[in-house]
């Protein structure tokens, strides 16, 4: 989590679940995509700082286990407000990054109104409908069966498999989601 905007997604999310210290906060962020991108606290406890002097989020002191007592982040009401602000209308960027947009869905469910829910995984199988190759011939996608590379046509194999997998996915959700309640 590399970059700002969804470091500050996840950890609203994560806090709208219920208040939690830093050390809770950094093992579930590492937990959903430390893998991919690991979390330091050269960008967790800053980001944190950002979002606690915007009035998002709000740290108390509470004893700890031991003797030492621990710093516990509250998500505010305006965090919350945020958090749903960017869950609704979320940055491009959100939509067509794979990682990010895992962020995203995530904290989907804390979107109380499934047409919202609806929107962003409508946006999402619109990209993923989109023609996209990870290489270009003459401005076309390359395919898979044109591709003579066989390590390039992998990746073009396992990215086609996936994509369908997920597009299968939001078709199924989106379905479910339209169905008067």
């Amino acid at each position: 989590m590399a970059s700002g905007g969804d470091l500050a997604l996840t950890i609203l999310g994560f806090l709208n679940e219920h208040p939690m210290h830093g050390y809770e906060l950094k093992s579930r962020l590492a937990a959903l995509t430390g893998h991919l991108r690991p979390v330091s606290d050269g960008a967790l406890y800053p980001a944190i700082a950002r979002l606690e002097a915007k009035g998002l989020v709000e740290r108390h002191e509470e004893a700890g286990a031991a003797a030492a007592r621990r710093q516990v982040l509250t998500l505010t009401e305006a965090g919350r407000e945020e958090l749903l602000r960017r869950l609704r209308d979320p940055a491009d960027l959100d939509i067509s990054d794979q990682t990010r947009f895992f962020a995203l869905l995530t904290f989907l469910s804390a979107l109380p109104d499934p047409a919202d829910q609806v929107k962003v995984l409508s946006r999402r199988l619109a990209f993923l409908e989109a023609p996209a190759s990870f290489f270009y011939e003459d401005g076309r996608p390359v395919r898979a069966r044109d591709e003579p590379d066989p390590y390039r046509r992998g990746m073009l194999l396992i990215a086609r498999a996936s994509s369908r997998a997920e597009k299968e996915w939001l078709r199924q959700r989106i379905a479910e989601l339209n169905v008067p309640q």
